[in-house]
């Protein structure tokens, strides 16, 4: 079923000198149980286009639909605590709060008492695969990975279906990059979720199911794109 799509998108910003075209009529679908991944050189346009998924910014042209429903018409607000949820390259985890209190934190904003909140923790953290003893650990006492794990863990609490990732495994080694991708892929393929990752990085690419190629704002389909090429 389709999830998002993404109607003749353009998007430009004026910098001091000149205008630049982050995006020209892009379009795109994006759908629920799949994990995309969306790659492209510096500057291509891809952290607009996850901006504009994300709801922080608005298409200068075009529209992006979640569900049938434009960004134009939805509380942005409350879409991103509720529908859509962020994963970033550097965690961005609240360093004063414990893991359980970071996963929390989504629940509490839609109003969802303590106890609830703390058994839905709970059953998260141990979902991304963390432990016990991770629950009540501050982000300082974490792994990169194991922080990645309580991002993902939060960004589950939205109770949302979309997951947004800009470059999750950028600040991981290998082992743990890998055991991020595959939780990903495991929240598409068996949660229903759907996935879109940005990222540099080929391997990770390799393992979705559908590429988005951005280039000079415009945007290709790659079903299985060989980066030996």
């Amino acid at each position: 079923m389709e999830m998002i799509k993404v109607d003749h998108v353009s998007y430009s910003y004026q910098t001091k000198y000149c205008t630049i075209e982050a995006l020209k009529s892009v379009t795109c679908t994006f759908e629920e149980g799949k994990m995309y991944a969306i790659m492209g050189a510096s500057g291509s346009g891809k952290s607009t286009l996850l901006s504009l998924l994300a709801g922080l910014d608005l298409p200068k042209s075009g529209d992006i639909y979640v569900e049938g429903e434009s960004t134009r018409a939805l509380n942005r607000d409350r879409y991103r605590r509720e529908t859509a949820a962020v994963v970033y390259q550097s965690f961005n985890l609240f360093p004063l709060l414990t893991a359980q209190e970071n996963v929390t934190f989504p629940m509490r904003l839609r109003g969802i008492k303590k106890k609830e909140a703390d058994e839905n923790a709970k059953r998260l953290i141990e979902k991304v695969g963390l432990s016990e003893k991770t629950r009540h650990q501050f982000p300082k006492m974490m792994s990169g990975g194991e922080q990645q794990r309580v991002a993902i863990a939060r960004a589950l609490a939205s109770d949302g279906k979309i997951i947004l990732a800009d470059e999750p495994t950028g600040n991981l080694d290998s082992e743990n990059e890998k055991n991020i991708v595959n939780l990903l892929k495991e929240l598409a393929h068996l949660g229903n979720y759907t996935v879109i990752v940005i990222t540099h990085n080929p391997e990770v690419a390799m393992e979705v199911d559908i590429i988005y190629r951005i280039k000079d704002g415009e945007l290709l389909k790659e079903e299985n794109y060989d980066y030996n090429k």
